[in-house]
């Protein structure tokens, strides 16, 4: 199968923001300080290699359907959805928010172009579907950081 013109930019479009995630990934990475520190600063080196093999994993399905991924920086700067990362310094909570946010991000990416992809290789969208179930639960999980227990109701 040959992909067509759609398809490698659907796919292109996930391809830049996983590699933005893992560039990002390693800024917040170098930068976290503050309470829980040991805790996150691990738990991004886990979505780090997440997202390094799953743009990997993106770049040789557009290779294995003749396509060309683009992954220079030039490229994933200026096409990227994520916001910019701070360069200083920044808390664990706000690590936590900053990080929470750039994952929704991408799985809003891919489920924004998950359907024209599904139409013309359903292959290639459970390939989405296996990377933004890993996503999801990493935003789930860094995100329950910074949350607090929701008050039980009582009951008399």
């Amino acid at each position: 199968m040959k992909a067509s013109t759609t398809l490698d930019s659907n796919l292109q479009k996930v391809l830049v923001d996983l590699i933005e995630l893992h560039v990002q990934g390693k800024q917040a990475h170098w930068s976290v300080v503050g309470k829980n520190f040991r805790d996150l600063h691990l738990q991004l080196d886990e979505i780090i290699d997440s997202a390094r093999e799953f743009s990997d994993e993106i770049a040789e399905r557009m290779r294995a359907l003749h396509g060309m991924p683009d992954g220079r920086s030039e490229t994933v700067t200026a096409a990227t959805t994520l916001a910019k990362y701070p360069g200083d310094e920044v808390d664990t909570a706000e690590v936590v928010d900053l990080i929470t946010a750039r994952l929704e991000a991408v799985v809003a990416t891919m489920r924004g172009v998950h359907d024209e992809i599904d139409e013309e290789d359903p292959t290639s969208a459970d390939i989405l579907h296996g990377i933004i179930a890993k996503l999801e639960q990493y935003a789930w999980m860094v995100n329950a950081e910074n949350q607090k227990p929701r008050k039980r109701a009582s009951h008399k």
